[in-house]
């Protein structure tokens, strides 16, 4: 084996170790971890991952592969998106989306002056329950990344969680309904 061909073959080893590390942080699991971490730190519940809004997320990433524009979907979602020139790991995504919350003035429900602060307001909307999220290489070599939440948040008025919550841990635990069975079942 000459020369070249050895540096050929190594050259493919590290652009395929390099090709599944960006990758690597892209599994569902991934995506819940860094959305439910920035959710716990204002006491909102965590989500859980669906497979419908992945499906609907990973449709219309597949539509912006050939431009890896951020526009929105319109759909009935809420959505938040990501682009870059080159790799973008879902993580990283969701870390610039939630690196907005310098940006957000709880007491006022504002945003600071230029700045947006929306999709930070998404990922800890405590209404939302589910999950799914989607990427894709664009032809340009960027990234698009899209996350679909569901319930959508972000209603102009509405307050993203009661920061009143922090008293009680798992605040949210008590809107949810207590459920007693009383069966027929005696042995």
């Amino acid at each position: 084996m000459g020369l070249s061909e050895i540096f050929l073959a190594l050259v493919c080893v590290l652009g395929s170790a390099l090709l599944q590390s960006t990758h690597a942080q892209d599994t569902p699991q991934d995506y819940l971890t860094a959305h439910n971490i920035a959710r716990a730190e204002v006491n909102v519940g965590p989500l859980s991952w669906d497979e419908k809004l992945q499906g609907y997320a990973q449709n219309y990433a597949n539509q912006h592969i050939g431009d890896c524009d951020l526009v929105h979907s319109g759909g009935p979602y809420g959505e938040n998106l990501a682009k870059s020139t080159g790799d973008l790991s879902g993580t990283d995504a969701v870390s610039m989306w939630v690196a907005e919350k310098a940006d957000y003035n709880y007491d006022s429900n504002t945003c600071a002056d230029g700045k947006v602060c929306g999709h930070y307001t998404q990922v800890v909307w405590s209404n939302t329950a589910r999950l799914g999220c989607a990427n894709v290489r664009c032809k340009n070599g960027g990234t698009f990344i899209g996350c679909n939440y569901d319930p959508p948040g972000n209603y102009i008025g509405q307050k993203p969680y009661n920061s009143n919550a922090n008293i009680l841990p798992c605040a949210r635990c008590m809107d949810a309904p207590i459920i007693f069975t009383i069966g027929n079942n005696v042995e």
